[in-house]
């Protein structure tokens, strides 16, 4: 049989029922000579040396725990347990101790039937159904303690011992003990009763919690919890339950077993989650019961809600009523959140069933009323709320919201005040901000829109949020990006463009989030976006904050390109080089300097997919435009690269041309596969010979590079002057072309003439030629993109 070694921690369980860390090594099962028998071996991981060598015993019961744990008994009060790293490295060992005892794997326990001599307390015969309990006396609580904490590692006399209790009534006598102990002020005696009551619930009998959390017993059961013998003074839980707890009827309930099923679930939620002490890996199981329980009293109360309509409808009917006080309110609304948080217990076809309750009763446009109220707990309740219906079913919402649109203006449609709250959150970390983006983002996930024969959810409701939202969610966009915004908060004097939104935190956060939002829509809308990013030139927009003070609206911005130049699509290649957007990622570079950050990363990860992917068009622009800029930048490739492919292509296009009879030429080569608009054909085929000329000798733009000056900031210094007289004389088409884009948006009107002086060959994509015998030209194409509308002076 192969050796299967596994990494494991080996424990054992000390006198105080403690696990004890042996150590940690690999687990092999392998027949030992000296044992005469399949054993289970670890050796130690750091030096090899032997942590445990244990006999697979035919007659042990072994269980299998959480899927990592295997957990044994080997003598008296001495028991083992393996806790594997992995999964198939446990399944294998539980495999190999089935196989020797003849169990099926699917066990979790090998010998549930078999109750080894050393699990008795005492002596007595196997077929003994139930644990002798001591009398319920002062003077028998230690025993009693020592019995019910000796029996929780044997899941046989666990059994045993609950119907013991659960027979003789014992759980009863026990709590009657507690108040004798409690007036005789008997410290020892209580902590006793702590460690007997703990060790009751850890039996994980539902028979025994519904006698423990009965209205008559549960506050003596709380009282015993008290005392744990490691605090100094007993915890006050019961004068917190009575006075500190106290319980809102927002509707008077009339049910009295509603009523006490609600005490009931709060007091044991206490219990769970304030007074036992967290599970250890070992003890998770020990209170599933309870868990369940309490599952199971939410779904009733759930249910027992959601059949009394009379109470439901009374609620909605104060929620959206005028009269309502606010704190009335606050208290409805957070009745509905609890309400829903419950509901996540239920089965999927009874959720279904409660969610289709609260639409008909009118929860949506409940929710548009309470969600535009200035009080912030309310409107957070609210968005609770909203989140677990749109995590239910995005459909109900966008269908109430497509509906509503037909008779509401825009301002008080739903999604736009969920938009408005995101924008308008007052938390400087935006924290619902975050959380409502995220339910936006489910709502316009095309991924969960249903296509049925009849109507297709997915292009209606984009249609209807490009239509009545888009506006609202770009709107601060938009505006903190504006020509008059930016000009306000230029600094006079500043080398660097201030062309950027207010530089507050919290603003930044914001436009963050709504890039967010727009990424993912253009991961996602394809031309529903994409008309709206051309109408809007929303992309020389967001670029604007590669300016910001804040790296990471920045890195947001320049992501937004990256995603839209990764969909690989001319028609946005074409819209980015017409507009020459590639102007401000290049100065963010340059600006960058030298550091080594994540911006300096990010920038270059955007060039360098574009030399892999061999995106002609962009590679063209690119190098035709910014290489002099870019060429000193060598500690990547990838500028080199861009150059490289833009080279072999000319190359390439050339032997192409020349291989042309003459008299075919008429038509010039495209880097653009696609066809060439007319008004764009008859531009490019307007002068023949000047094209014949469009690529430059190799030595003649060595030597242009060679001169460019080291110093990129001298450069723009010394070529200012050149620059704006090269301006006069530039060839209007490509003015044209240039300004097409760009004057009607984000463009600066006040730097035209400097845009110019550099567009005069760079309006379209193979326009950009150097003539030899033409030194102006030359200077022209070699105006930096600093020299452009960065310049704010």
């Amino acid at each position: 049989m192969s050796d299967t070694r596994r990494r494991v921690k080996v424990y054992t369980l000390n006198e105080d029922r403690q696990w004890d860390d042996r150590g940690t090594g690999h687990v092999s099962s392998t027949y030992v000579e000296r044992l005469k028998g399949m054993s289970l071996l670890v050796r130690a991981e750091s030096d090899g040396s032997l942590l445990l060598e244990s006999k697979i015993n035919p007659n042990t019961a072994y269980q299998k725990q959480q899927d990592t744990l295997i957990v044994w008994s080997e003598a008296e009060n001495y028991d083992l347990a393996l806790s594997f790293q992995e999964k198939a490295g446990c399944d294998e060992i539980w495999e190999k101790i089935c196989q020797v005892q003849g169990k099926d794997p699917s066990v979790e326990v090998t010998q549930d039937l078999i109750e080894s001599e050393e699990e008795h307390i005492e002596e007595m015969p196997e077929t003994s159904p139930l644990i002798d309990l001591p009398t319920c006396e002062l003077n028998k609580l230690e025993e009693i303690a020592d019995l019910v904490t000796s029996v929780l590692s044997s899941p046989i006399r666990r059994e045993k011992l609950a119907l013991a209790l659960e027979n003789e009534g014992y759980i009863k006598k026990l709590l009657q003990l507690f108040q004798v102990c409690e007036n005789l002020e008997n410290t020892e005696g209580l902590h006793h009763l702590y460690e007997i009551i703990r060790g009751i619930l850890f039996l994980n009998k539902a028979t025994l919690f519904e006698v423990m959390f009965s209205d008559e017993c549960i506050m003596d059961v709380v009282g015993c919890l008290e005392y744990d013998p490691s605090l100094a003074q007993p915890k006050r839980h019961r004068e917190f339950l009575t006075k500190t707890a106290k319980f809102k009827e927002v509707i008077p309930i009339t049910d009295s077993e509603l009523r006490q099923k609600i005490h009931q679930t709060y007091r044991v939620q206490y219990i769970q989650d304030i007074i036992l002490p967290t599970p250890s890996v070992f003890e998770e199981n020990f209170l599933s019961t309870l868990t369940s329980f309490i599952f199971f009293n939410k779904v009733e109360i759930v249910s027992m809600l959601q059949e009394d309509e009379k109470f439901l409808s009374e609620v909605f009917a104060q929620l959206t009523d005028e009269a309502t006080d606010d704190d009335k309110r606050c208290e409805l609304v957070n009745f509905f959140k609890e309400f829903c948080a419950f509901s996540q217990t239920l089965q999927p076809q009874n959720r279904d069933a409660f969610f289709k309750t609260l639409a008909k009763l009118g929860i949506l446009p409940a929710l548009e009323i309470v969600m535009g109220m200035d009080d912030l707990q309310v409107r957070s309740a609210a968005t609770d709320i909203f989140s677990y219906l749109v995590e239910f079913s995005p459909s109900m919402v966008r269908e109430f919201v497509m509906q509503e649109a037909q008779q509401s203006d825009d301002d008080i449609l739903l999604i736009n005040v969920v938009i408005e709250q995101m924008i308008c959150d007052t938390d400087p970390e935006l924290g619902g901000a975050v959380q409502l983006m995220g339910l936006l983002r489910t709502l316009i996930d095309p991924e969960n829109m249903l296509a049925t024969a009849n109507k297709t959810e997915k292009s209606e409701f984009l249609n209807f949020f490009y239509n009545h939202c888009m506006h609202v969610l770009t709107a601060p966009l938009l505006a903190n990006t504006s020509e008059d915004k930016c000009e306000k908060d230029a600094v006079v004097g500043s080398t660097k463009s201030n062309k950027i939104c207010p530089d507050n935190y919290q603003t930044a956060q914001l436009l963050a989030l709504i890039l967010e939002l727009l990424t993912f829509c253009v991961e996602h809308h394809t031309y529903h976006i994409k008309n709206y990013i051309m109408n809007k030139d929303l992309l020389r927009r967001v670029l604007v904050l590669m300016n910001s003070k804040h790296t990471f609206l920045a890195l947001c911005a320049l992501r937004f390109m990256r995603r839209i130049i990764g969909l690989k699509d001319e028609f946005y290649n074409r819209y980015i080089t017409k507009g020459n957007l590639f102007e401000p990622v290049i100065n963010a570079l340059l600006d960058n300097g030298t550091r080594y950050n994540l911006l300096n990363s990010a920038v270059i990860e955007l060039f360098e997919f574009i030399r892999v992917e061999d995106i002609k068009s962009l590679i063209a622009h690119i190098v035709e435009n910014f290489y002099n800029a870019l060429e000193s930048i060598e500690y990547v490739q990838t500028f080199k690269g861009l150059k490289t492919k833009y080279e072999q292509e000319k190359d390439r296009q050339n032997q192409k041309l020349n291989s042309v009879p003459s008299i075919l030429r008429s038509n010039r080569f495209r880097r653009d596969a696609r066809a060439l608009e007319e008004d764009e054909e008859m531009w490019f085929n307007e002068d023949e010979e000047e094209e014949g000329e469009a690529v430059v000798p190799p030595v003649e733009k060595s030597k242009q590079e060679d001169d460019f000056p080291d110093s990129y900031e001298k450069f723009m210094e010394t070529k200012k002057a050149s620059a704006a007289n090269g301006a006069n004389g530039a060839n209007s088409k490509s003015v044209a072309a240039q300004t097409s884009p760009a004057s009607s948006n984000g463009s600066s009107s006040k730097n035209a003439t400097l845009t110019t002086a550099v567009t005069a060959t760079k309006g379209s994509l193979v326009g950009l030629v150097d003539y030899p015998d033409d030194e102006d030209d030359d200077e022209e194409e070699e105006t930096s993109p600093r020299k452009r509308p960065r310049l704010g002076s």
